[in-house]
């Protein structure tokens, strides 16, 4: 299967700053997707400040989990990059917007990372095996996911879509951020990888 971003399924996290959410869920990702997955991962923001690495609160929650946050640093968002993107997954709604306001014709592959979760988990998952075929690599079952997933969209408040920001905020909130994120991961990452929750 032929991806928009060349050989790999090319998967886009987007936050503000570049610094707190979306390299937590670009790293969580990462060391679910591991080499081998056909998935690239990488992330980027609206707001960003270019070259600033994790901050530290987040640096340590990846820390718990075993995840490596050193070695990165922060990028602004742009229009090839989002073009290049097989799949785009923010952190809120507001940068979902943002995201398709840049680049139009991305609407189609653009969710919150907790949109896309909820969805991924309601698609069925022999639906899923049957569409991404036998002995399917992670990217081709990604990539197959995409279209079924999208099928399932539709409107829920606002708190169940958005990640919290904790840029600048106390240690509780940067863990209520995680909080949400990981979750979101883990399950986006559970139905790629044919893992049954449970």
């Amino acid at each position: 299967m032929a991806y928009r971003s060349g050989e790999d399924f090319t998967l886009l996290i987007v936050c503000t700053g570049n610094i707190c959410r979306s390299p937590a869920i670009e790293r969580l990702f990462r060391s679910a997707f591991v080499e081998g997955s056909g998935i690239t991962v990488h992330s980027a923001g609206t707001g960003a400040l270019v070259g600033e690495p994790i901050q530290p609160p987040m640096v340590r929650l990846l820390e718990q989990y075993g995840v490596p946050a050193d070695g990165f640093a922060a990028r602004r968002v742009t229009e090839p990059i989002v073009a290049g993107a097989d799949l785009i997954l923010t952190a809120t709604r507001q940068h979902r917007a943002d995201v398709v306001d840049d680049v139009p014709a991305a609407v189609r592959r653009t969710f919150t990372v907790r949109e896309f979760a909820r969805l991924a988990s309601a698609v069925d998952p022999a639906e899923l095996d049957a569409a991404a075929g036998p002995d399917a690599r992670p990217a081709e079952r990604l990539a197959a996911l995409l279209p079924l997933a999208s099928r399932e969209r539709e409107q829920v408040p606002a708190e169940l879509d958005d990640i919290v920001d904790p840029y600048r905020r106390s240690d509780e909130v940067y863990e209520e951020s995680f909080s949400q994120l990981i979750e979101a991961v883990r399950t986006i990452a559970q139905v790629v990888l044919g893992v049954r929750a449970g």
